[in-house]
């Protein structure tokens, strides 16, 4: 059998207030002509299908659409789990809609943990693989709180939780695969592996990553045949074992992947034999640039991409040592009527964006700010423990979230 593994393609995404839709979509077509080429028979979603817990309706109806378009390539099942961007709710919510497209949606543990194994059969009914849908696991959903305990004891639980929790899962598929006759078993999660590498400006969120507990590889057994792993936005094995991946995101979701070759996994499974696994890549839908130097090699080097007569969204870097008032206006006149947009400016001198009028006044303007490096930095003001950090993110971005939807001009 042959499957697809993809994750975090955070749907709705917006790369410094740009929307992505038309990447996005030219993203999922052609994964849709590589299912067909490539006769993928199962696509496995790892989790962050949309960026945000109330995704756009644009972002909802490119998901379904593309859900609804599968069956025309010949794969013949889709398995999604929940990651930490998503709402189990709204994920789960159409599951049995898409039950009979044979689309499996686990947005979240329930009180059973047979739910979250699949059997994937052929079209005669006999068994070719069997899933283990882990989605993501939040605190409250594998430890309970106590009055008074430590950070430590709240670690040590919370990494108890995750380990019983996937043994439960693996346990309940090792017996339904020695009833089946030894099918293979590919695991499937949303979490943070020791091992898993992040770079700076790779779109995940660095306060957040950084608070997380690292998992143990060793949480997948070796009779595991496959495991497939989203959260993490570089593609990526962990540990020795070449059959522990990440997929990584498929578009790049910040500057600091400019150059990065994005990519999925095709995996060919049979029972008895180790999965063989091919790196397929990503083409690049929207093309991204990230310069730096002084004014005139910025100048210079906008001059270079204006030749190319491309669109090319751009991240520029001032590395010049005197201060220059007017220096986006001096940038924004260099590409105006020309496809090159100008979606940051950075000053090396400075700790964060040049204001929007360019002025260097020693600080950061608030408006060069998004909203999320904003909060990101009241935290670090407030001196918010690492350990509370992840809840008043996913709070503050549902309440963003609520807020952008009720009024699409906010923000």
């Amino acid at each position: 059998m042959r499957i697809c593994h993809t994750s975090d393609w955070h749907l709705g995404h917006l790369l410094r207030g740009q929307k992505r839709d038309a990447e996005f979509a030219a993203f999922l077509d052609w994964l849709i002509a590589t299912l067909r080429d490539e006769r993928v028979e199962a696509l496995l979603i790892a989790g962050d299908l949309f960026d945000g817990t109330t995704p756009s309706h644009r972002a909802q109806e490119l998901y379904y659409r593309f859900l609804a378009r599968v069956g025309e390539t010949g794969c013949r099942h889709v398995v999604v789990i929940g990651g930490n961007h998503d709402s189990p709710s709204l994920l789960e919510a159409p599951k049995t809609l898409l039950a009979a497209l044979n689309v499996r949606v686990i947005g979240a543990i329930g009180a059973d943990p047979t739910e979250e194994v699949v059997v994937l059969e052929d079209p005669d009914g006999h068994p070719e693989a069997i899933i283990c849908a882990v989605p993501y696991l939040r605190d409250r959903d594998i430890r309970l709180a106590e009055a008074e305990e430590s950070g430590a004891d709240k670690d040590r639980k919370w990494l108890e939780g995750i380990f019983a929790h996937y043994a439960a899962v693996i346990d309940i598929a090792r017996a339904r695969r020695d009833d089946l006759g030894g099918s293979p078993l590919v695991v499937m999660g949303h979490l943070f592996v020791a091992g898993g590498q992040v770079r700076e400006g790779d779109g995940m969120r660095e306060l957040y990553v950084g608070s997380l507990a690292r998992v143990p590889v060793d949480l997948f057994p070796a009779d595991v045949d496959y495991v497939a792993l989203g959260h993490l936005h570089q593609a990526q094995q962990v540990g020795a074992s070449g059959s522990r991946r990440y997929s990584g995101a498929p578009l790049a979701l910040g500057f600091g992947e400019v150059g990065v070759t994005k990519s999925l996994c095709l995996v060919d499974l049979a029972p008895g034999q180790s999965p063989v696994i091919r790196l397929l890549p990503v083409p690049i839908f929207q093309k991204l640039a990230r310069l730096q130097g002084d004014r005139d090699a910025l100048l210079d080097q906008l001059h270079g991409l204006l030749s190319s007569n491309e669109t090319v969204w751009v991240e520029l870097l001032y590395t010049g040592s005197e201060p220059i008032g007017d220096l986006r206006e001096q940038m924004n006149k260099r590409v105006e009527d020309s496809p090159v947009v100008i979606l940051a400016l950075r000053d090396a001198r400075l700790s964060g964006p040049l204001g929007l009028g360019g002025a260097d006044d020693g600080g950061t303007h608030l408006e060069a700010l998004t909203p999320d490096e904003v909060f990101l930095r009241c935290l670090e003001l407030r001196r918010i423990p690492e350990a509370q950090r992840p809840a008043l993110i996913q709070a503050h971005d549902e309440i963003l979230a609520a807020l952008l939807h009720d009024d699409p001009g906010a923000g």
